[in-house]
C-alpha cells in the first residue's frame, strides 16, 4: 500500500497554492511535511485525504487512481492544530464515533476507547462534555478520536500545537511507537526542525508550495542538497553570507580566512554561498576547523545554561546558539567562532558543493 502524488498541483485563479508535485509514501512509514506557515502543509494534506481536487496530476493510493474520490469514500483521518470535537457527546462517544460509524461491536470500542484515554490522559473526563474541557483537553479528544480508528492514511496537522510542554514532549515520544505496528501511512506537519528530527522517519521540505527535498529525516538534515532545504530545516535561521573562493582560500568578509580542505580544495575561483547553522557558532574556540568572525552584538539572550547571541557581521546578520552562560553587552564588539568543517557551501543556483 503506497501514497503517491504524480505531478499533483493546486492553483486558484492565478494563483498557485501547490506546484506540480511528485512524492511517494510507502506502507507503515511516518513521514513529515516540515516547513513555515504557509508553505504550504495543510494544503497538501487536503489533496492527500480528498478535502481538496487538484487542477493537475494525479493521486495514487494502494495502487488505485482516486484523484476525485470523495474524502467520505476513503479511510483517512486527520487531525488539526484547531481541535474540532462534537460538543454534544461526551468525550468517550466522541473518541468512539467513528468506531460506531464503521460499525465495531461495543467490547472492542470500549477496549480501544480505554487504552486512547490512558495514553492522552484522558480516562478522568470520558464523561465530561467538550465544553467543560480545556483548550488542551480538547484537542486530546480530537487526537484520540482520529488515531482510535483504524485508518490507511493518517494525516496529523501540527496536531500538539496547543499543549503544555510536558504534554507535547510525552505525545513527542509515543506518536511513533504507537503507529509502529500500525499498517498505514502516518503525515505529520509542522513548523518546527527539532520535532522533525525527534520523530525520524522520512522527511519532506515544503517551501512556497514546493517539496525542495524528500528522504530520511537525518540525511535531509546533514546532507541538505540546496540551500532551501537547509534553512527550512533549520532553527534558529541558519547563518548565511556570501564568500570567495581564491587559490585553496575562502575569504568571508574583510578579514576572515580559512583553507579548503578535502574535495573543496579542488572547486573552481569564484563566488558561492556559506551556510553554518547557529550551534557551530561560539563563543568559544572548539570544532575541527575554527574561523573567527567579529561582528557587533544586536541581541544576547540568556535561557537557562544556554546563550543566543545575535550580532551583525560585515553588513549580515548572524546567530550563535552555545551551551554555557556567555554574556554579552549589547552594541559591544564581540570575537566567535564559526566551525567551518560544519559548514555548508552553496553555487549560484543555491545547490549544495560541499559534501
Amino acid at each position: 500500500m503506497t501514497l503517491e502524488l504524480k505531478n499533483v498541483g493546486l492553483r486558484f485563479g492565478a494563483e498557485t497554492h501547490i506546484f506540480p508535485t511528485d512524492l511517494k509514501l510507502e506502507d507503515g512509514s511516518f513521514n513529515i511535511l516540515l516547513g513555515t506557515t504557509l508553505a504550504g502543509k495543510t494544503t497538501l494534506m487536503k489533496l492527500m485525504a480528498g478535502l481538496e481536487k487538484p487542477t493537475s496530476g494525479e493521486v495514487w493510493f494502494a495502487g488505485k487512481n482516486v484523484t476525485g474520490v470523495s474524502v467520505r469514500r476513503r479511510n483517512v483521518s486527520m487531525v488539526y492544530q484547531q481541535f474540532i470535537n462534537y460538543p454534544n457527546l461526551s468525550v468517550y462517544e466522541n473518541i468512539a464515533s467513528p468506531l460506531k460509524v464503521g460499525g465495531t461491536p461495543d467490547i472492542i470500542i470500549k477496549q480501544r476507547v480505554s487504552t486512547m484515554a490512558e495514553l492522552l490522559k484522558l480516562t478522568p473526563m470520558l464523561d465530561r462534555r467538550p465544553s467543560e474541557l480545556s483548550g488542551g483537553q480538547q484537542q486530546r479528544t480530537a487526537l484520540a478520536r482520529a488515531l482510535v480508528k483504524d485508518a490507511d492514511l493518517v494525516l496529523l496537522d501540527e496536531p500538539l500545537a496547543n499543549l503544555d510542554f510536558k504534554l507535547r514532549e510525552e505525545l513527542r515520544d509515543e506518536l511513533p511507537k504507537l503507529f509502529a505496528d500500525r499498517d498505514c501511512i502516518v503525515v505529520y506537519a509542522t513548523t518546527e526542525p527539532t520535532e522533525a528530527l525527534l520523530f525520524g522517519g522520512n522527511t519532506a521540505c515544503l517551501f512556497e508550495g514546493r517539496i525542495s527535498q524528500f528522504g530520511p529525516t537525518g540525511d535531509l538534515y546533514r546532507k541538505p542538497r540546496d540551500i532551501i532545504s537547509a534553512e527550512v530545516f533549520s532553527d534558529p535561521p541558519m547563518n548565511a553570507a556570501g564568500i570567495e573562493k581564491k587559490g585553496n582560500t575562502f575569504h568571508l568578509g574583510t578579514k576572515a580566512r580559512w583553507d579548503a580542505a578535502g574535495e573543496l580544495s579542488g572547486l573552481a575561483d569564484g563566488t558561492y554561498t556559506l551556510g553554518i547553522r547557529p550551534h557551530h557558532v561560539s563563543p568559544v574556540s572548539r570544532g575541527e576547523q575554527p574561523v573567527a568572525v567579529d561582528g557587533r552584538v544586536i541581541v544576547a539572550e540568556l535561557s537557562g545554561s544556554e546563550s543566543v547571541i545575535h550580532f551583525n557581521m560585515d553588513g549580515s546578520t548572524w546567530v550563535s546558539q552555545s551551551h554555557g552562560i556567555h554574556p554579552f553587552e549589547v552594541g559591544s564588539q564581540a570575537r566567535l567562532y564559526a566551525d567551518m568543517s560544519k559548514a555548508m557551501i552553496f553555487d549560484g543556483n543555491g545547490r549544495r558543493v560541499s559534501a
